[in-house]
C-alpha cells in the first residue's frame, strides 16, 4: 500500500498549526518567538513557515546550515560556541545568541563581513563553581558589551539566558530580571531580553523577557 505523502504533510501542518495557535493565545503581543528545531526535519521548518513563523533558532552549526538555505526567515544560532564552527555560523545565522566572551566577540568580527546581531549569554548559575549552562558572570556584562559596541559588525540586542537546572525557573528570572533592568540603563539602545523555553517561557515572561525560545512545545517531543 503506497503511503500518502500529501495527506501525512497536510496532518503535520493541522498539528503544528494547532500548537502554534495555543501557544501565541499565550504569549503577550510583541514577545519574538522564536521556534526551536533542533533533531526536527527542514520539512516542519517549511511548513512552519507557511504557518506565519519567521524566527528559527538552531543549537548545532550543521542543523542549522542544512535548513536555513531553504526557509527564508531570521535564523538565531543559540548553542555553545566553537571557534572553528563561527565562519559557517556567520553564513547562515542573522542573530547570535550565546557571547559570553570578549573573545568571541573578536572572533566572530573576524568571521564576517555582515551585519549580525548578537545577545549576551548571561550565567544564571549558583555561586557554588558548577556551571551548567554556560554564559557570563554578571561583573564581565558590561565589558562584553562594550566591546560589541565597538566591533565593526556586530549589533548588541541586549541579554539571553537559561533557567539553571535544579532551581525554580521563576527564582532565576527574578534575579535575570534585575540583572536586566541595570542592562537597560546602561545600554538603553540595547533594551532585549531572550529567555524562556517550552517549560518555562511564562515564568521568563513576567520578568521582562522580548524573546522566547520554544521547541517542544509546537514541535513535540524530541526524540
Amino acid at each position: 500500500m503506497a503511503i500518502d505523502t500529501d495527506l501525512i504533510r497536510q496532518e503535520r501542518k493541522k498539528e503544528l498549526a494547532k500548537n502554534l495557535a495555543k501557544v501565541k493565545e499565550s504569549i503577550p503581543e510583541g514577545v519574538h518567538l522564536i521556534v526551536v528545531t533542533k533533531t526536527f526535519p527542514s520539512s516542519d521548518v517549511q511548513l512552519l513557515h507557511e504557518l506565519g513563523v519567521f524566527e528559527f533558532g538552531e543549537n548545532r552549526d550543521q542543523e542549522g546550515r542544512e535548513k536555513a538555505p531553504f526557509t527564508p526567515g531570521k535564523w538565531h544560532f543559540q548553542g555553545q560556541l566553537q571557534s572553528n564552527k563561527l565562519k559557517s555560523i556567520c553564513n547562515w545565522a542573522q542573530v547570535i545568541q550565546t557571547i559570553d566572551t570578549t573573545r568571541y566577540v573578536e572572533l566572530i568580527d573576524k568571521a564576517t563581513t555582515k551585519s549580525l546581531e548578537v545577545f549576551i549569554q548571561v550565567s544564571l548559575d549558583s555561586q557554588d563553581g558548577n556551571q551548567h549552562r554556560g554564559g557570563a558572570a554578571q561583573s564581565e556584562i558590561n565589558v562584553i558589551a562594550d566591546a560589541i559596541l565597538n566591533s565593526r559588525n556586530l549589533k548588541l540586542q541586549g541579554l539571553m539566558a537559561v533557567a539553571p537546572l535544579g532551581e525554580e525557573p521563576k527564582d532565576a528570572f527574578e534575579r535575570l530580571g534585575k540583572i536586566h533592568q541595570g542592562f537597560k540603563l546602561n545600554y538603553p539602545n540595547s533594551p532585549y531580553l531572550s529567555a524562556g523555553m517550552s517549560g518555562d517561557y511564562q515564568e521568563a515572561i513576567e520578568h521582562g523577557a522580548t524573546h522566547i525560545r520554544l521547541g517542544s512545545s509546537i514541535l513535540g517531543s524530541r526524540s
